[in-house]
C-alpha cells in the first residue's frame, strides 16, 4: 500500500508542478512578458495552501484593475511634473509596503508595487509600452490562476491538513521603518526605469521582491539572505542554461523548471532543512525565473546571451547590494536610540 504524502510534501509538489507548468505555458502561448505568469503563479501558491476561492479571485481581479488604474493615472504626472510625481510614487510605496507589513496579501502588495512603477515608468517613455505591461499583467494573472487551480487539483492538501502558522508581524512601531526601507530600495530601481523602461523592468520586480524579503531580515543576516540568495539564483541559472542547451525543447524546459523547482521547494518547506528562511529561497527561485526568462528572450531576439546575462546579473547584485545597505542605515538608529534610553 503507497505510503501518502505529508501536507509538506504535496505543497513542495505543487509549487514546483504549477510553476514549471505555467512558465511551459506561458513561453508556448507566446505571452509578453513570459516570466511574469510563473512568478505570479509562484508567489501564489507560496502563499495559499487552498485553492483559490471565486470571491479570492474577484478581489485579485479588482486589484489588477487598480494597479493598472493607479499606474496609468500616474503617467501624465511624472510627464509634466517628474518631481512631484516621483515623490507621490514614493509616498504611495511607502503606504503599500506599511499596508503589507500589517497583514495585507502579498500579491496585492505586488500588483500595487508594480503598478506604481512599472507600467508608469512605460508609460512615460512610451504609452504602447505601458499598454503591453498591462496586457502581460492581466494575461499572466489569469493563467496564474488557472494553473493554481490546476496543481491544486493534481496534488490537494488532506482534508485534514493543519493551517500553517500566520507569518509573524511586526510591532507597530517597526512598521514604519521596516516599510521606509523597502520603499527606499525600489525607488532607485523606479527611477532607472524612467530612464530606459524596456532594460530596466525585470529589475523592478527583483528590487519588489528585494523589499518584500527585506521585512524578515535584519543587519546580521542581510548578506546571507540578500546576497546569497541572489548569486544562489545567478549559479542555478547558468546551471540551468547549460542543461536546456544540451537539447532546446518547451518541454525540456518544464523539464528542467520541474527539477530545479523541486530542489527549491524542498528547502522552502524544510524537507530538507537549511539554515535559511523560507524567503531566501523562495527570492532564489523567483530570480531565477526572472533571469532564465530574459536569457530566453535574449536568445529569441539574437542578442549575446551571456553578455546581456553578466550585465542583468551585474545590476541584480548591485540592486542587491544597496538593499544590504539600507537594511544596516535603516537599523542602526533604533539601536542607537534604545542605547540613549
Amino acid at each position: 500500500m503507497p505510503t501518502k504524502r505529508t501536507p509538506r510534501e504535496q505543497r513542495a509538489l505543487r509549487l514546483a508542478t504549477g510553476t514549471a507548468l505555467c512558465l511551459a505555458a506561458s513561453f508556448g502561448l507566446g505571452l509578453p512578458i513570459p516570466f511574469l505568469a510563473p512568478v505570479l503563479c509562484l508567489i501564489l501558491l507560496a502563499s495559499i495552501n487552498r485553492p483559490l476561492p471565486f470571491k479570492a479571485a474577484v478581489v485579485l481581479a479588482l486589484a489588477a484593475m487598480l494597479t493598472t488604474g493607479l499606474g496609468l493615472l500616474l503617467i501624465p504626472i511624472l510627464r509634466y511634473y517628474p518631481f512631484s510625481g516621483v515623490l507621490l510614487i514614493g509616498l504611495s510605496l511607502f503606504l503599500v509596503f506599511r499596508f503589507g507589513l500589517r497583514g495585507g496579501n502579498a500579491l496585492i502588495v505586488t500588483f500595487l508595487v508594480i503598478g506604481l512603477t512599472m507600467i508608469s515608468s512605460a508609460g512615460v517613455a512610451e504609452f504602447d509600452l505601458a499598454a503591453m505591461v498591462i496586457g502581460a499583467l492581466v494575461k499572466g494573472l489569469l493563467l496564474a490562476v488557472a494553473v493554481v487551480a490546476i496543481s491544486h487539483g493534481l496534488f490537494p492538501d488532506p482534508p485534514n491538513a493543519p493551517s500553517p502558522p500566520p507569518a509573524p508581524t511586526l510591532p507597530a512601531e517597526e512598521v514604519s521603518r521596516v516599510a521606509l526601507r523597502a520603499t527606499l530600495i525600489v525607488l532607485p530601481t523606479f527611477l532607472l526605469a524612467l530612464i530606459d523602461p524596456a532594460g530596466y523592468l525585470p529589475i523592478i520586480l527583483k528590487a519588489v521582491s528585494l523589499g518584500q524579503q527585506s521585512s524578515t531580515t535584519n543587519a546580521h543576516t542581510a548578506g546571507r539572505e540578500l546576497v546569497g540568495s541572489t548569486l544562489l539564483a545567478g549559479l542555478l541559472a547558468i546551471l540551468f542554461w547549460s542543461a536546456l542547451s544540451l537539447f532546446v525543447h518547451l518541454w525540456m524546459f518544464f523539464l528542467w523548471m520541474l527539477l530545479f523547482g523541486l530542489v527549491l521547494a524542498r528547502k522552502l518547506y524544510a524537507l530538507s532543512p537549511t539554515g535559511f528562511s523560507p524567503g531566501f529561497w523562495l527570492n532564489a527561485l523567483i530570480t531565477l525565473i526572472i533571469l532564465l526568462g530574459q536569457s530566453v528572450q535574449d536568445s529569441i531576439a539574437g542578442k549575446d546571451v551571456y553578455t546581456a546575462f553578466a550585465v542583468r546579473m551585474g545590476l541584480f547584485l548591485a540592486v542587491t547590494l544597496y538593499a544590504c545597505l539600507m537594511v544596516y542605515l535603516l537599523e542602526q538608529r533604533p539601536r542607537k536610540a534604545q542605547g540613549l534610553t
